[in-house]
């Protein structure tokens, strides 16, 4: 056993209304230039929809991740390395302009400048990366207007697998022992009726037109598959925090990494002829504060925490042969920081004490490992993925409500859930790979703590009644409670348990920038002489009081601060 520590991100998608504020302060923060203009690396995507960019889980075209060879191994869908190295100068599988969208704005200036007539000018659209007049016909977020909509149902790859594959996967397996001739035949006549019942409801769904929001970055997964592909070594998984970030020095723009991302969240620099991707706000994360599109999320519904794992099994996960087993291998690859043995190997192979408290404190560890109701996105692309979601349980309240039966009611949910407006198949087809089991295990745990709290709340007089709930998912009253304060109303420090190992080395380092007597304009210093400059006194640098910038520490008191003196 070899351990390791991530920060990962869990997103409860029963909190997110589709604000798309999360989104447009990572934008302002990390892809507000030149050549990225159409990049986004947090997008909330709209579901039922295509997603940014369209179909990109569509690996039939794309081949992006991982997939099994013949003999059982791991393998790029791109193509092994001696064939990706055979074609390194044509031109990769990666996805254009129009599958993004080409970036806009508007020609605010022919609003004034318009001569004066009949007729009121307009702001007409003009492409950012050409300048010309364009008409808009796609963006990132496109799907808002089209999501549920039974016309475009079908460009949605995971609606089209449900509807015409999704019992098949279930159906093999229950199919495997059954022999040729008519056993064969029955077996593959229960497989179509199956796939009919769920074509069926997916398609029933779609017509009261569900939707729920999903917001997507960079995974940071354990097997990333960006790196594997990369010809330069440019790309590397940090070995201090999990963290896949790109040495632009030695990226060549090669762009297989654009190809190798299964997520499509690896983004080529057309200006400077770079790969570019989510950071996940390494510098905010070296001194405790979460990431920009956490700090800014609106519904509160991101969580950030360490996990530690076992690096010499993630090879071993990833490879497992039938998809449906992928996310249990994965929560086998996570180790229990309570666990005397994992804290006495973690300080072994040189955790830092703090990561090792902080992942005993980790809500991420929490909602993965000890409630699982966070589940992983397409574990069968293999790469480990290590940003994961709640699955959205609301619309199912809001059915019940509608058809006169008490929404919150425990036994009117469990009975409910294979009822949900959001098919239980759809969102299997996003999380488990096809597996409606673990989902149905994590909405039935959302479930439970509805009808336990609701009881709580309304003053319940028979505890016993109040544990029905808790006793039907197999959880305790207290744990029930314990995660409803995770999820409901946990405190920013109990949201973002980030440890920082070099908090003394970074206030240095912040001390080291402010303004000190060594300056070169300082009292006898090679650059004296302030205003004075060549051509007269305003010529020269004006000696304005000096004012030092805001440094993370104060950033991160003034943020968590409940003096409102101090914010």
């Amino acid at each position: 056993m070899r351990v390791m520590a991530q920060v990962a991100m869990v997103m409860n998608l029963d909190k997110c209304i589709g604000c798309h504020t999360c989104s447009v302060t990572c934008k302002q923060t990390w892809t507000n230039r030149r050549g990225m203009e159409y990049a986004w690396f947090n997008n909330v995507e709209t579901r039922p929809g295509q997603g940014y960019p369209r179909r990109w889980q569509d690996q039939d075209r794309w081949r992006g991740g991982w997939r099994l060879n013949r003999r059982g191994r791991l393998t790029l869908r791109a193509g092994s390395r001696v064939a990706r190295l055979a074609n390194i100068f044509a031109s990769p599988v990666l996805p254009g302009i129009k599958d993004y969208y080409e970036p806009w704005t508007y020609d605010y200036a022919n609003l004034v400048n318009a001569p004066l007539g009949e007729d009121y000018p307009v702001a007409e659209p003009r492409s950012l990366l050409t300048g010309k007049p364009m008409k808009i016909e796609w963006s990132a977020n496109w799907d808002d207007d089209l999501g549920g909509s039974v016309e475009h149902a079908d460009a949605d790859p995971v609606a089209a697998g449900a509807r015409s594959g999704a019992g098949a996967g279930a159906g093999a397996g229950a199919g495997a022992g059954v022999g040729v001739g008519a056993g064969a035949d029955a077996g593959q006549d229960a497989r179509d009726q199956q796939a009919a019942r769920v074509a069926e409801k997916v398609r029933t769904s779609f017509e009261e037109t569900f939707m729920f929001y999903l917001p997507r970055i960079c995974e940071h997964c354990l097997n990333p598959a960006c790196v594997a592909s990369c010809p330069s070594g440019a790309l590397y998984k940090r070995e201090e925090d999990g963290i896949v970030l790109v040495d632009q020095d030695h990226c060549r723009g090669w762009r297989q990494c654009v190809t190798g991302c299964p997520y499509k969240k690896m983004y080529f620099n057309h200006r400077t002829g770079k790969a570019e991707k989510c950071t996940f706000c390494y510098p905010r994360i070296e001194v405790g504060l979460p990431t920009v599109c956490s700090e800014t999320c609106v519904g509160r519904l991101r969580y950030l925490g360490v996990v530690l794992y076992d690096a010499d099994a993630v090879t071993a996960a990833a490879s497992m042969p039938a998809e449906h087993d992928l996310y249990r291998a994965q929560l086998g690859v996570f180790l229990d920081p309570e666990d005397p043995e994992v804290r006495r190997a973690a300080e072994r192979d040189g955790i830092a004490y703090d990561w090792i408290e902080a992942a005993r404190r980790s809500p991420v560890h929490a909602l993965i490992s000890r409630y699982r109701v966070a589940l992983p996105l397409h574990p069968e692309y293999r790469t480990l993925p290590m940003v994961w979601y709640i699955p959205p349980l609301s619309p199912v309240v809001e059915a019940l409500t509608g058809t006169g039966f008490d929404g919150e009611d425990a036994g009117n949910l469990f009975g409910a859930i294979d009822a949900l407006r959001i098919p239980v198949e759809y969102l299997a087809g996003l999380f488990t790979a096809g597996d409606p089991a673990p989902v149905r295990a994590s909405l039935e745990k959302l479930a439970a703590m509805r009808a336990h709290m609701r009881a709580i709340n309304l003053g319940d007089a028979e505890a016993g009644s109040r544990s029905d709930a808790a006793d039907a998912v197999g959880m305790s009253g207290p744990q029930i409670e314990e995660m409803y304060r995770l999820l409901a109303i946990a405190k920013y420090e109990e949201r973002y348990v980030i440890p920082t190992a070099a908090m003394g080395d970074a206030r240095r380092l912040e001390e080291s920038a402010l303004p000190a007597e060594c300056s070169l304009d300082g009292e006898g210093g090679p650059g004296m002489g302030g205003g004075l400059g060549p051509f007269g006194e305003d010529s020269g640098r004006r000696q304005l009081p000096l004012v030092s910038l805001e440094s993370f520490h104060a950033l991160r008191r003034r943020q968590t601060s409940d003096d409102e003196g101090e914010r």
